[in-house]
């Protein structure tokens, strides 16, 4: 059963969650072997031995036809809200003129290649795929390789070959877990080596993807997944409890807390949890991160709540009162927060357009939601005539000399050897 406690101003803190030493052992078997690894690996973890990595033109229009008619759409309409929201992101260069004939600017390059991670397991995330890909496409990433682990059978979930085919997946790779990591971070021989690898997965895929990061990019450590739910006295506790629950049925470790300020209204909740949980069919894993990883808090107000949501710094954040656009400017940590009792979590999750992978574990304090800045790098440039050079080389010398780097001090006075500054 959820618990329900008294604030008492300890603030909710998670820990993360470390992998198995056994990671850097795959990522090196990996980066040596290459294909090799990525075949005993796949027959070891997911029960199937494969004859190819390469998931076949044929095996995902196949897919586009097992889903239907009636998903297609959805994943159509789907993509283009998505679309819609994060062509807001495109960043442009600019360029600055500073007199005398000098000027500054930035050039953005979209990532040549990027690999997104689809976990597979327990259940299919077709979802993930629309998110991690359509802001690469919209950010002009050249290639985009998605590898994702087959079932037993060798198959890919043909729900999640047909967002593939929907959002512009260039070639797909069935390989998941660490192993799916290391191949995009050192390439093999069929899988090539990408510049970013983007994409929530289970401990071992996020041990991987910290243990490559410098050989490659990576979005984020994600995960386990959380919400936090602040609501008043007059919420729905059925519709707060689904969405509690929305969040547990992900995993054991996954975090769904409700902060209120109504005793009354979390009693309702906590007897809603145990209701709905008796026909859930993912109930047991709900049942176990509802009472090892959620709670209820009954705190002295709103504004209390949000103080509490803020140094929490959660990926979701769904705020169940009256007038709730008042409150979304107290809001500064949070991935994304959804407004009012229709703006429920699992809304963002498919449908509205915003991004749903997310910073976790409070990192929302420093970290944004994935987007179309994800799959771009800005290069800076300058450019000064010899006249604009002239005008400030005495203070860059100085400058430098002042750090102890004699050679950039020449570097400037160089181009002035024959002149008299």
């Amino acid at each position: 059963m959820i618990k329900i406690q008294k604030y008492n101003g300890e603030v909710f803190r998670r820990g993360r969650i470390q992998a198995d030493a056994d990671v850097s052992e795959i990522i090196n078997d990996v980066a040596t072997r290459g294909d090799a690894a990525l075949y005993e690996y796949t027959l070891r973890f997911e029960g199937c031995r494969l004859s190819t990595l390469l998931v076949s033109g044929e095996e995902i229009e196949s897919a586009v036809l097992e889903v239907g008619e009636y998903f297609l759409e959805t994943l159509r309409q789907a993509a283009e809200n998505i679309r819609a929201f994060h062509e807001k992101q495109v960043r442009m260069g600019f360029s600055m003129s500073c007199g005398n004939g000098s000027m500054l600017g930035q050039k953005v390059t979209p990532l040549e290649r990027v690999g997104l991670y689809v976990p597979g397991g327990t259940a299919s995330y077709p979802s993930t795929v629309l998110m991690s890909a359509i802001p690469a496409v919209i950010a002009g990433v050249t290639e985009i390789i998605m590898v994702t682990p087959p079932n037993k059978d060798g198959k890919v979930q043909p729900e999640v070959l047909a967002a593939a085919k929907v959002a512009g997946v260039d070639r797909i790779y069935k390989v998941g877990g660490a192993q799916a990591v290391a191949a995009l971070a050192y390439g093999t021989e069929t899988i090539p080596k990408v510049d970013k690898i983007v994409g929530p997965g289970n401990r071992y895929v996020a041990s991987a993807k910290r243990q490559v990061f410098g050989l490659v990019d990576i979005d984020m450590i994600a995960g386990p997944s959380e919400i936090l739910i602040i609501a008043d006295g007059k919420a729905d506790p059925v519709n707060i409890a689904s969405d509690l629950l929305s969040q547990a049925e992900h995993d054991v470790l996954a975090s769904a807390i409700l902060i209120t300020d109504s005793l009354r209204l979390a009693e309702r909740v906590q007897s809603e949890v145990e209701r709905q949980l008796e026909t859930l069919p993912r109930a047991a894993i709900a049942r176990k991160s509802i009472k090892e990883q959620g709670g209820i808090f009954v705190c002295g107000g709103i504004e209390e709540a949000i103080e509490i949501a803020n140094d929490i710094a959660p990926e979701h954040i769904e705020i169940c009162v009256e007038e709730p656009m008042k409150y979304l400017p107290l809001v500064k940590n949070a991935g994304c927060v959804f407004l009012g009792g229709y703006s429920p979590e699992a809304l963002g999750d498919y449908f509205a357009g915003t991004n749903h992978t997310l910073p976790t574990s409070g990192t929302a304090r420093f970290a944004s939601p994935l987007g179309v800045d994800s799959f771009v790098k800005r290069t800076s440039f300058i450019y000064y005539t010899k006249e604009s050079l002239a005008q400030v080389s005495e203070r860059v010398a100085d400058f430098a000399r002042r750090e102890g780097l004699e050679a950039h001090a020449r570097s400037i006075e160089s181009r002035f050897r024959d002149e008299e500054i």
